[in-house]
């Protein structure tokens, strides 16, 4: 990609200097053509539906843009070109036809949630769009020419303020940043900036140097090719979830939006000592504004980044909470994932917690919820169910490995936990589930009913449940591996079949 853009970067430099000669025409129209055959071919091969629809309109603007051209060059060649003609037409129809495209990739990749993108790109394309009417069109239309050449001249400003709005949904829309977004936007920046170069320049530089801007274009075509063509171009159509962040610069770019009406207006007034005191203070007046409004969305994010952590975790010991768990094992059981499920609940807990008060048993549950944290993989899950409850999620870990998982388990929960000036020493019963053709809630059912079985064969140890355990609880068919464990003396012991 890298060494194509710098070919396409050689030839338009190259045409540059070759510009309005035979050679240089030459040149262009060959490389004009050949650039939108790629972007042709690159649409042709994107997904069947609206994608490829959208990507069909992306490679049509440059064939008109081609054409206009086409139809300049012919023009030239063989009678004169008129001031206005057919080849405004192809030039005027590649805007609206590109901000098409641009608006309908928005669309795809935040269906749904393009308010508030739409809002402050329509804020900023009105500031842009003043600007222009005051200088680019207002003055061209006050020249006296006739209809035609007084209309389709100011109709280009018009064009490039709808194709910023479009880029504006693109660039504002929430979703990935990649290479194909970075050069799509590079693309229509670049057209805007030639367009933008052809109105000023003749200000401050002579006709000859104004036309070499044209083939500049060609580089811009490159560039949409090169977005046409990336491997990662689903992400300009692929839904993203939404951002939860407001970007500093939008705050920027839309306080610039804020001060274009009234710097023009004093601009076109005249700049005395009045108009600029009045021109400070409203910018003050916008920054404040501004700030208060950022403060308040800064507010409003930490308050969502807070629930949205609640819902997940739970807030005593910060583990996972039931529904994540759910949502993993769903998740490794439709990929067909095997994965090793650990059902482990306290001994002696109670005890702990009737004898000694809640802020005691808390202060063990979160020592629990750090020693498991411990013990497990990156990729692993540590859950709290409830009360004296843990889950450990392990995928890709067969029988022998939850195996040896659960005996360190029994081993670092068994561990004695200082809290203050007392300690305090609970134990873990352990079942342990595979997962592996079954359902998640079939294991995790297979692994709360091994840990019954712990329980009921002394607590501190674990035990594997069979193949057949959440199909026939009843039939006690289970492959057990089991490590007896003595209760020290100093657990206090729960109720007869209690938990």
């Amino acid at each position: 990609m890298v060494r194509f853009l710098a070919a396409v970067a050689l030839l338009v430099g190259l045409a540059m200097v070759l510009y309005d000669t035979d050679a240089g025409n030459v040149l262009s129209m060959a490389l004009y053509v050949t650039l939108c055959a790629l972007t042709w071919r690159a649409a042709a091969s994107a997904p069947a539906g609206r994608d490829r629809a959208l990507w069909r309109l992306v490679a049509l603007a440059p064939t008109l843009w081609c054409l206009g051209d086409g139809v300049e060059m012919l023009q030239r060649y063989l009678w004169s070109v008129p001031p206005v003609g057919i080849a405004d037409a192809f030039w005027l129809g590649g805007y609206p036809v590109l901000a098409a495209a641009l608006v309908g990739m928005a669309r795809r990749r935040a269906p749904g949630r393009l308010r508030g993108a739409a809002l402050d790109a329509l804020t900023m394309t009105a500031s842009a769009a003043l600007a222009c009417w005051q200088f680019l069109i207002e003055p061209v239309l006050g020249l006296g020419y006739g209809v035609l050449q007084s209309v389709v001249p100011a109709l280009y400003p018009v064009g490039d303020v709808t194709l910023l709005a479009a880029l504006l949904f693109v660039a504002l829309s929430p979703g990935r940043r990649g290479a194909p977004t970075g050069l799509l936007i590079a693309a229509i920046t670049l057209y805007l900036a030639v367009d933008l170069g052809y109105n000023l320049l003749p200000y401050v530089a002579g006709p000859d140097l104004v036309d070499r801007l044209g083939p500049l274009i060609m580089f811009g075509n490159a560039l949409l090719a090169a977005a046409a063509r990336h491997p990662g171009r689903a992400e300009l159509t692929t839904p993203e979830p939404a951002e939860r962040r407001l970007h500093p610069a939008r705050v920027v770019l839309l306080g610039l939006a804020l001060m274009a009406a009234p710097a023009l207006t004093v601009a076109r007034t005249g700049l005395n000592g009045a108009g600029l005191v009045a021109l400070a203070v409203t910018a003050l007046c916008v920054a404040f504004v501004l700030a208060r409004f950022t403060f308040a969305v800064r507010e409003q994010e930490r308050a969502e980044e807070r629930m949205r952590w609640q819902a997940h975790h739970d807030p005593l010991t910060g583990l996972a909470n039931r529904a994540v768990l759910t949502d993993r094992l769903e998740a490794l059981t439709d990929n067909g994932s095997p994965a090793a499920v650990l059902y482990l609940d306290l001994d002696g807990f109670k005890a702990v917690n009737d004898g000694h008060g809640h802020e005691a048993g808390d202060a063990v549950l979160r020592a629990v919820a750090a020693r498991l944290l411990t013990l497990v993989r990156g990729g692993d899950l540590v859950a709290r169910l409830g009360g004296d409850e843990f889950v450990v999620l392990a995928p890709g870990l067969d029988a022998a490995g939850a195996s040896a998982l659960a005996a360190r388990v029994v081993d670092q929960v068994a561990r004695p936990v200082p809290i203050g000036p007392a300690t305090f020493a609970v134990g873990a019963s352990v079942g342990v589930a595979v997962l592996s053709g079954t359902g998640g809630a079939d294991a995790l059912r297979a692994a709360d009913t091994a840990m019954y079985q712990a329980k009921r064969r002394g607590r501190g140890r674990w035990v594997v449940a069979g193949a057949d355990a959440a199909r026939d609880e009843s039939a006690g068919e289970y492959e057990t591996a089991w490590h007896p464990r003595a209760e020290p003396d100093h657990l206090a012991p729960a109720p007869a079949g209690g938990r």
